[in-house]
């Protein structure tokens, strides 16, 4: 994780700064928490300590409702990017085949020989004008 979204992730605001920060009161907080919508740390003396991140995501809710989104309209919203997230997670974490990792040896091999160029710039199949010359 980068040092940025280290330090937005921090909880450190209690709920006394996140109500001003984001003009709501603290049942409404403590509201979206029990909807499953945002969730602080607790600290040793079992308070709730906010983050950037969860100020964020309470601007976000306090806009959608504005908009005229009602809670499981808002929970689906959420449900749905998090779905997202998950698949394009998936899709980078895909491990590579035996062929996949056959084709890419061997494009290499090639490359290195210099019998052909790197596949990568093959982008435009009818562009051979620079290794033609």
């Amino acid at each position: 994780m980068r040092e940025k979204e280290l330090r937005r992730s921090m909880s450190v605001l209690p709920i006394g700064t996140v109500m001003k920060l984001t003009d709501l009161t603290a049942r409404q907080i403590r509201y979206y928490e029990q909807q499953g919508l945002i969730k602080p740390s607790r600290n040793e003396g079992n308070r709730r300590m906010y983050s950037l991140n969860d100020v964020d995501r309470l601007l976000e809710i306090k806009d959608y409702l504005d908009e005229g989104l009602n809670i499981s309209g808002i929970k689906e919203v959420y449900r749905k990017q998090s779905q997202l997230e998950a698949e394009k997670k998936k899709r980078q974490e895909k491990n590579l085949t035996d062929s996949d990792v056959r084709r890419i040896l061997q494009d290499e091999f090639m490359n290195i020989a210099g019998l052909k160029p790197p596949s990568s710039t093959f982008n435009n199949p009818n562009d051979y004008t620079k290794f033609n010359s």
